[in-house]
């Protein structure tokens, strides 16, 4: 059987639904897409990183620590720069931020897309082979093209964000995404090399029964909180917690649920990172039919003051992230 007859047998390839959906863009004249390309492209680089980590030295911590202080995994460093790299090479942004980069990496001045990204979410779970995944979000430049980049052009609300997507190493490799019309998963096909069509037009069930947090803190947390996790004790629902963000999100996207990272006492303005993480998954779970927010506030139109900011982050099944804001 040809190449084209098993695409075709089992699903459509991400390169031809970008082509298809190229005319929602008619401003982009084909950047985007090819942006989303080369992001897809070093997915498959860090997929194969991945997958032989435990069998050459790229496993384990890389003994230096990021801007927030964090322990870097030999495949953060991997990761970022196999990223920074091809969006790079791809020639389509002016700027990349990165969880793993101090300051504003400088690319393209004549290109009109910033992207922001965390390479490698939940690295330190690498070395117990966990599912781990590789956050990202698109916005376009502000300031004029072919000037420097500016401070806002990057930083901007996550309503701003034209394209948000993931990739998940697991037990199979996915890359979801959206451009502000509904989203789209494609799983990796290894024996191909090709993204193909897997989920198509993704949507969050309204509820569920699952929640994800990590309870071990539960004494760190507001009351409202630790009477949210009471209910759902009484209600009987599943508690589960992987720890890489992109793992919880994809499976209570699919199944339904709620996952909560609130602030606690030594993280008063929540752990996770605003630009990198929370407005590229909130831009997913709404376009899914789901909700994103800080507690109180919707995540997409929070103020971005600092590249590294962070918010605590209430997402999922709509009715759930409800309930839990009415315990405040």
């Amino acid at each position: 059987m040809t190449k084209e007859n098993i695409t075709s047998s089992i699903g459509k390839t991400l390169d031809r639904f970008i082509n298809n959906k190229q005319s929602e863009f008619p401003f982009a004249t084909g950047e985007l897409s090819q942006l989303l390309r080369d992001i897809a492209l070093a997915g498959k680089i860090i997929n194969r990183d991945v997958n032989k980590a435990g069998l050459s030295d790229i496993a384990g911590g890389h003994g230096s620590t990021n801007v927030q202080g964090e322990a870097q995994q030999k495949l953060d460093v991997i990761a970022d720069q196999r990223f920074v790299r091809a969006l790079t090479n791809g020639g389509e942004v002016c700027a990349i931020v990165s969880e793993e980069e101090d300051e504003i990496i400088h690319v393209n001045p004549n290109s009109r897309y910033v992207v922001a990204m965390d390479p490698l979410d939940g690295s330190s779970n690498i070395d117990v082979n966990v599912s781990i995944g590789t956050i990202f979000s698109i916005y376009r430049r502000l300031s004029p093209v072919g000037g420097p980049v500016q401070m806002e052009d990057v930083l901007q609300k996550g309503i701003n964000q034209v394209a948000s997507g993931y990739i998940l190493y697991g037990s199979s490799t996915m890359l979801v995404y959206t451009t502000g019309h509904g989203v789209n998963g494609f799983t990796y096909e290894p024996s191909l090399g090709e993204f193909v069509l897997s989920h198509e037009n993704m949507k969050c069930p309204e509820s569920g029964t699952i929640y994800s947090i990590n309870e071990g803190a539960y004494y760190s947390f507001e009351q409202s909180v630790r009477d949210y996790i009471d209910y759902c004790k009484r209600e009987k629902y599943s508690a589960r917690y992987i720890g890489s963000l992109v793992s919880d999100f994809h499976r209570n996207m699919l199944k339904g649920g709620i996952y909560i990272y609130p602030k606690t006492e030594s993280a008063p303005n929540g752990k996770l990172r605003l630009m990198y993480e929370c407005n590229a998954l909130a831009f997913i779970a709404e376009q899914a039919g789901g909700v994103a927010t800080d507690g109180m506030d919707r995540i997409m139109e929070l103020e971005l003051t600092e590249l590294h900011q962070r918010s605590p982050l209430f997402m999922g099944s709509k009715k759930m992230v409800e309930k839990a804001q009415s315990f405040r």
